[in-house]
């Protein structure tokens, strides 16, 4: 596609904090339902965690892209709290995103909550699952908490793979095992806080 290779050449264009900054306005906009299917997102952040040489830098970019990403999820579920199923038939959602939109529909109804951190994590599912919470009228409360860390989540493995790709395993190391542990603490807390939930609604 002519404008998937342009986005991408402007964002190899960039250097410095420009270049985290176009990582994160395309986080922002591959995370929007009706915009994340005509966004490259996992190659760019790939092409922007090329240039990075040291854990601070890893970690400046990985906040960016992740509240950028939050951020788009966020203007998803509001659409769809504001419109409701009928998001769904808009001519954009038809044409280009019906099966992404029934497929996170799907999920949304077998694990609920839970669906909105495994949905993020899915490519073609991702920027449909907080429209369609939002129609279904989840509260803030059970959908900020998993789709924070599912961006988290999901933001870190592509940055990880452009650390590899550009460095190599052997001069990146200490950078990945530093983002592995990260990402393991993020779900743990994740995991510990759902049981927690889980007994709380037994109880």
């Amino acid at each position: 596609m002519p404008f998937v290779a342009n986005v991408l050449d402007w964002l190899e264009s960039l250097a410095g904090p420009a270049l985290y900054a176009g990582a994160g306005v395309i986080a922002l906009g591959e995370a929007i339902v009706g915009v994340g299917f005509l966004l490259p997102g996992e190659a760019a952040l790939i092409i922007g965690s090329a240039t990075v040489t040291s854990v601070p830098e890893f970690l400046t970019l990985w906040a960016v892209v992740t509240v950028c990403a939050l951020a788009g999820n966020v203007i998803g579920f509001e659409l769809g709290r504001r419109l409701g199923p009928a998001l769904r038939e808009t001519r954009l959602i038809r044409k280009h995103g019906a099966e992404g939109w029934d497929k996170a529909a799907a999920l949304l109804l077998k694990h609920g909550r839970w669906a909105v951190f495994v949905g993020r994590l899915i490519p073609l599912v991702r920027s449909f699952v907080p429209a369609v919470a939002g129609a279904a009228r989840m509260s803030y409360r059970d959908f900020l908490p998993p789709v924070a860390v599912g961006a988290a989540c999901s933001t870190v493995l592509p940055l990880l793979v452009g650390v590899g790709v550009a460095a190599g395993l052997k001069n990146s190391s200490n950078l990945v095992l530093v983002i592995v542990g990260l990402l393991l603490v993020v779900v743990a807390v994740f995991v510990i806080r759902k049981r927690r939930l889980q007994r709380q609604d037994r109880a």
